[in-house]
């Protein structure tokens, strides 16, 4: 009988499990509903990237004779109706994980069941699906250090290769053309990665040779180009991370790059912990892991601090790293983990203000916006969130700006305005005058008493 494979974080031909169980059948739909629910949050950088990916996996599909089927509306109906159209007995898909995920997953299984169609998960977009690793208690483990050792002890499958044929199914006249897609316009001077499972290998096989080696000690460097950049294939499963963790195991066995495979290996663990705290918590998405500092005093956003809040989403704040940052969040969908950090804390420590308005700002703008690395993340720099990250680590944003980009070519690029001062991360007021950019909207050492004064009134 027909089925169903319904696309969503795996928009990939190669080790796709639940893909190959869907082509096992006599004839396989590939969908893929464009859901309003999670199209309308999206920012432009995400949208255009998603749309990319699509028509990239539709070009694979080509390849073997097939067309992606793209379907506009509530996945409750839209699945059903087009699993009835080919006469599909069977649905499969990836286990989702998230919040929002979890729900839909429950819902079109249960409307697919009154018509007598089965919803199939086989895989999920991690080497270890959530709730798998839990602690000698049978709880889920609230701190990154055993998670790890237990994830990695735990293992995970290799990868598996891409469906070679099938029968390839298409709707009647349900489904939108590629080429129609909702465009969205990116902002003028906005420079997106690449999108797709080809651009994925490409760019992953590229840090392998030439970015592995050093990773360890490149990967805080935002002047440098140390990191992978496969957050955003992650993301949208243009690449699996098994596939990733496979090629890293072979090279654990190589001096030259045994330190960065294994570093590697944890950032990718880092990203699982997250997706496992979510599946336990789900409500920590949008509420305090730690609730005890959902009592701590922050300022109102809508009052004076609206005018900070709009500086730091705009990158004029007057510290240069800052600004940096969330220019090139900006510019280009991305910006560097450590700098993610840094205005992280800057928001929530300089400014006092809650993290989860720094949060929904991220997810607008990120092109690997993921629910669980993002929200987590934030809560982490916050104080609020999981492993020892005391909300007394006030980062200071000169001394980090100093200490990760030690000539200051990240805030030359991402602030143009500074290319030609003597020091970068701490121009001269008359300096900033020359050239148009702003006074520091705080005093840190001054807002660095201030949080931990507000933080010691929550412990008492």
């Amino acid at each position: 009988m027909p089925s169903v494979m319904w696309f969503r974080r795996d928009l990939r031909l190669g080790d796709n499990p639940a893909l190959l169980e869907a082509c096992a059948s006599e004839a396989v739909l590939p969908l893929f509903v464009l859901d309003p629910r999670l199209w309308l949050p999206a920012g432009p950088s995400r949208r255009a990237h998603l749309v990319a990916s699509l028509r990239s996996l539709d070009a694979g599909l080509g390849e073997l004779g097939g067309r992606l089927q793209v379907v506009e509306g509530d996945p409750r109906t839209c699945v059903v109706a087009a699993a009835r159209e080919v006469g599909a007995e069977q649905v499969h898909v990836a286990a989702d994980f998230g919040p929002y995920g979890r729900q839909r997953d429950h819902d079109v299984e249960e409307a697919l069941a009154e018509h007598g169609i089965g919803l199939v998960r086989t895989g999920s977009p991690y080497a270890v699906a959530p709730g798998r690793v839990t602690s000698g208690s049978g709880d889920p483990y609230k701190v990154f250090t055993p998670f790890s050792k237990a994830w990695l002890d735990h293992g995970w499958r290799d990868p598996v290769e891409a469906p070679t044929s099938a029968s390839w199914l298409t709707l009647a006249d349900t489904a939108l053309l590629l080429e129609d897609l909702p465009e969205t316009e990116v902002p003028e001077g906005v420079r997106l990665p690449e999108a797709g499972e080809p651009a994925a290998r490409r760019r992953w096989q590229e840090f392998l040779d030439e970015g592995l080696a050093s990773y360890g000690e490149d990967r805080n460097r935002p002047d440098l180009d140390g990191t992978s950049r496969m957050s955003v294939h992650l993301k949208w499963g243009e690449i699996h991370p098994r596939t990733l963790l496979a090629d890293l195991s072979a090279r654990l066995a190589d001096p030259e790059t045994e330190t960065g495979a294994k570093t590697y290996r944890t950032e990718l663990a880092w990203r699982e912990f997250y997706a496992d705290v979510l599946f336990a918590r789900p409500e920590t998405a949008r509420e305090y892991l730690r609730p005890e500092f959902a009592r701590m005093d922050y300022d109102d956003p809508s009052g004076p601090a609206a005018a900070d809040l709009e500086a730091w989403r705009t990158g004029h704040t007057g510290f240069p790293v800052v600004d940096a940052g969330m220019r090139q969040l900006r510019g280009t969908g991305w910006m560097h983990n450590r700098v993610r950090m840094i205005v992280a804390s800057f928001l929530v420590k300089d400014l006092h203000l809650e993290w989860q308005l720094g949060a929904r700002h991220f997810m607008h703008w990120l092109v690997d916006g993921d629910l669980a690395s993002n929200q987590h993340g934030w809560q982490w720099t916050a104080g609020s969130g999981t492993d020892a990250s005391p909300f007394f680590r006030v980062f200071n944003p000169t001394g980090q700006g100093r200490r990760f980009d030690p000539d200051g070519a990240y805030v030359r690029h991402w602030v143009p305005e500074l290319a030609n001062v003597a020091d970068a991360h701490d121009p001269s007021p008359e300096e900033r005058d020359a050239v148009g950019y702003p006074p520091p909207i705080v005093d840190h050492a001054e807002e660095r008493k201030e949080a931990l004064t507000r933080w010691e009134r929550i412990r008492r």
